[in-house]
């Protein structure tokens, strides 16, 4: 796509950083935020990316950038879902059109990219802790003028890092740190758990807000500035929340002073509040009512497939659709599909998955099987320990998780699961590189991670049917905990509905027969070397091609008898060179005392920027073309 050219009498146009916002009047900002929003909208259209999510909060950016003396004052924004408008108007909007494509602007604030950009973020809940870090140590350093504001939404207050940053924000109250709660009730999928249900009596109570907006009326509280009014202002909020809402104590009862609830999309308003704020010291939470997707009709009224919803019409709003009939189906899709199967024959089985439900495919269970499915909100410790409590009392639950957001878990799944040999089956969506998500979301450590864990069975398919006869496996009674990685996106066969069969744990196969060199792979890579033993074999090359399946526990026999065989072995892995597959085989002819030229292909050590998959496998030298190559070199050197 061509740069984007702005029309020269907008706002936005002449406005590539908070100084030239803040030449303009507060009753231009309306129409700035109409401009923004309608900015968001056009690029998005035809360059895909979080969508929803960054129309719900342009009043707020706008207010935020307006009011406080960015980049010196820290905005640290929760995701970054949000952040496109923050990022836009901070000097990337003549570039935004490069949003996570390859080398272009990141989809999530970034240290490296921007000053603006105070924290970089992907993962949920980070951010009122970080924000508070950098309020203390502004403190210890004597800067007692800058401002800390930590802008979360609802769904990510229910991580439990959130309430941990809270708890330990309410002992430090000289931090100069405001949480603003974008509280639109929805992250990615509908919001779950008590403290939605206690935002939404807040929000709704109609003695509260009659009450409230009555007062602020008659005392012109946000028109005013001085002590008194903020006196006022402070007594009013107190009162009406000791009187009316009880539970909104919540936050206090942590010493975090609450204001609010307010309309996120007056930003008039808006503007008011924050200056307020700004005198007020010590830690305290804004709560802001925002619609996600707002301003365009089809978001605000499909937000969880607008989150994120691909290449749309701008005018019409509908999603440009192509046809995928005749492609592979989603390993997503495979799992949602085959989970139902299986839960229909074998009542044990459970689902969960921590607010991930269409995702990861698991709404299919939750629409038949609505009792035995479990979304827990974005709390993945929870998740996996409750599945444990599960697997305790006899059940068998899949517990579906991204493999970036199963790093947080980690703990819970040494001690709650592994440590006591529960029957826990963790999918792991997502493994290997995502694409335009970026680094934050690959999911590059978990063979390494998990392949250190005691008990721990670590499979990967390589297509479909496997990925149908390891659940089927894993379902099975006295399992213990097992792990099966997968990929986003698609498989590669259409015709996938294989009558399911137990895989013996811990067997390799032979894929390819072979007599100059062996490329042992692991999951779904196995599909490119497979390719690249095509080309090679057009070359006069013969690779034997090897799939081990289990990363744990591996199967010493094949090992054997390939190192055995070869001289030269090649490993591919989508996932990090440091501690996985290439890792355990030169452990083991090391061990094995044996003489093997080892080359190891995989995820660098070294974090990947974002890009198509295609683009990242093909940077990190393991897609068909870099397996070729390799081996290409080796026969080359060995003659």
């Amino acid at each position: 796509m061509e740069k984007q050219e702005n029309n020269k009498d907008t706002l936005l146009s002449k406005i590539n950083s908070p100084v030239d916002l803040k030449k303009l009047e507060v009753s231009q900002l309306p129409q700035l935020c109409d401009e923004l929003r309608d900015f968001i909208v056009d690029t998005l259209a035809d360059n895909p990316g979080h969508f929803g999510a960054s129309l719900g909060v342009v009043e707020m950016t706008v207010a935020l950038h307006y009011v406080y003396n960015t980049p010196d004052d820290k905005l640290v924004w929760d995701v970054g879902h949000q952040a496109y408008g923050h990022k836009i108007l901070t000097g990337r909007k003549d570039n935004f059109h490069s949003n996570r494509k390859y080398g272009g602007v990141s989809g999530f604030p970034k240290i490296s990219e921007s000053e603006y950009d105070a924290f970089g973020v992907g993962h949920s809940s980070t951010s009122i802790s970080a924000a508070l870090g950098m309020a203390v140590a502004s403190r210890l350093q004597g800067n007692t003028k800058r401002k800390h504001i930590a802008i979360i939404g609802d769904g990510s207050l229910t991580g439990g890092e959130a309430f941990e940053a809270l708890n330990n924000a309410g002992v430090n109250k000289n931090a100069n740190l405001l949480v603003v709660l974008n509280d639109n009730g929805i992250s990615i999928d509908k919001g779950v758990g008590s403290l939605k249900e206690f935002l939404l009596d807040v929000t709704t109570s109609k003695a509260y807000n009659k009450f409230k907006d009555k007062t602020w009326n008659a005392l012109g509280v946000l028109g005013k500035e001085g002590p008194a009014p903020r006196n006022m202002l402070r007594r009013f909020l107190q009162s009406v929340k000791t009187v009316v809402l009880t539970r909104s104590e919540i936050m206090e009862s942590m010493n975090m002073r609450y204001f609010g609830p307010v309309d996120g999309h007056d930003v008039v308003r808006l503007v008011r509040v924050f200056k307020l704020m700004k005198n007020i010291n010590g830690p305290k939470l804004l709560h802001v009512i925002t619609k996600k997707g707002k301003g365009f009709k089809q978001a605000e009224i499909d937000q969880t497939k607008y989150h994120a919803p691909g290449k749309f019409n701008k005018a019409t709003g509908d999603i440009v659709a192509s046809d995928t009939s005749h492609l592979p189906p989603k390993y997503q899709d495979v799992f949602g599909e085959t989970i139902v199967e299986l839960a229909e024959k074998n009542n044990k089985i459970v689902g969960i998955t921590p607010a991930m439900l269409s995702g990861s495919s698991l709404n299919i269970m939750m629409e038949k099987m609505p009792k035995r499915t479990f979304d827990v909100g974005i709390a993945e410790q929870h998740a996996v320990t409750f599945s444990a409590g599960l697997a305790a009392q006899g059940l068998t639950p899949f517990c579906n998780i991204y493999s970036t957001f199963l790093q947080r878990a980690y703990d819970q799944v040494i001690h709650d699961v592994a440590l006591q040999k529960l029957n826990v089956v963790l999918c792991i969506d997502r493994g290997g590189l995502v694409g335009e998500d970026g680094p934050t979301h690959h999911g590059a450590f978990d063979l390494a991670y998990l392949r250190l864990v005691p008990n721990m069975v670590v499979a990967a398919p390589m297509n479909e049917m496997e990925l149908r006869n390891m659940m089927f496996t894993a379902q099975k009674d006295n399992m213990g905990p097992i792990a099966i990685r997968y990929p986003r996106g698609r498989g590669v066969n259409t015709n996938w509905h294989n009558q399911m069969e137990i895989v013996k744990i811990g067997k390799g196969r032979v894929i390819r027969q072979g007599k100059d060199l062996a490329i042992i792979t692991i999951g779904h890579v196995g599909n490119f070397a497979a390719k690249a033993a095509d080309i090679l074999a057009s070359d006069g090359i013969e690779a034997e091609l090897v799939d081990f399946r289990f990363l744990k526990p591996i199967d010493e026999e094949l090992l054997h008898q390939t190192l055995r065989s070869f001289d030269n072995i090649i490993t591919v892995e989508d996932g990090t060179v440091v501690g996985g597959l290439g890792s355990l085989v030169a452990e083991f002819i090391n061990k094995h005392h044996y003489k093997n030229k080892l080359s190891v292909l995989g995820i660098p050590d070294r974090f990947i920027e974002h890009g198509t998959p295609d683009q990242l496998h093909n940077e990190c030298g393991f897609d068909t073309e870099g397996i070729y190559q390799t081996a290409k070199k080796i026969m080359v050197k060995s003659k």
